[in-house]
Order: C-alpha cells, then sequence, then structure tokens
C-alpha cells in the first residue's frame, strides 16, 4: 500500500515535468553535485523517493510536507558541504535512522 502511494504521488508529479528534463537518475552512482544542480522539481522528487525508501515499512502511507522541505535543506546542505559525495551517503546522513 505504502509504496503504491508513493508511486502515484511521483507518478503525478513527473506529468509536471517538462518533455527536455532529465529521464532518469541512478541514485546508486549520482553525486551531490548532480542534486544541486538539478532542477526544484527534481530534488524533490528525489528527496521523497528517499525518504520512502528510508521510512519504516509499516510506516503509515501518510505524506509529511514538512519533513520531505527538511530533508531537503538538509541534503541541500550536506551536499554543499560535499559535493562529490554521492546523494545516497548524504541520504545516509540525513535521514537513516
Amino acid at each position: 500500500m505504502k509504496t503504491s502511494v508513493m508511486l502515484m504521488i511521483a507518478a503525478a508529479l513527473c506529468t509536471a515535468v517538462p518533455a527536455q528534463a532529465q529521464q532518469q537518475l541512478d541514485l546508486a552512482s549520482a553525486r551531490c553535485k548532480e542534486f544541486l544542480d538539478s532542477s526544484k522539481e527534481n530534488a524533490g522528487l528525489i528527496v521523497m523517493w528517499l525518504q520512502g525508501y528510508y521510512s519504516e515499512e509499516d510506516a503509515p502511507p501518510i505524506v509529511d510536507f514538512e519533513k520531505l522541505k527538511a530533508n531537503n535543506v538538509k541534503i541541500g546542505d550536506y551536499c554543499r558541504k560535499f559535493p562529490a559525495h554521492s546523494i545516497s551517503t548524504a541520504a545516509e546522513k540525513v535521514m537513516a535512522n
């Protein structure tokens, strides 16, 4: 259920992205610089995906927009300090419990 809700939200957000936008991002190899260089919309989608990934499996299917915004700022701050680090490293530092 949680996965399907997150996928529906992500799909709805993707429809607002211009056709010329980047189509894929491999989070296993993407660097913080790519996060910083991405559009506001794509950065939000990345953080939303990461927040879903780092949430508990049985967490309620609630989108906490304030938490998303705070995590976006935290990842951005981390990435400005360490642009060569991977986005997944930044997320682990910021989101992992």
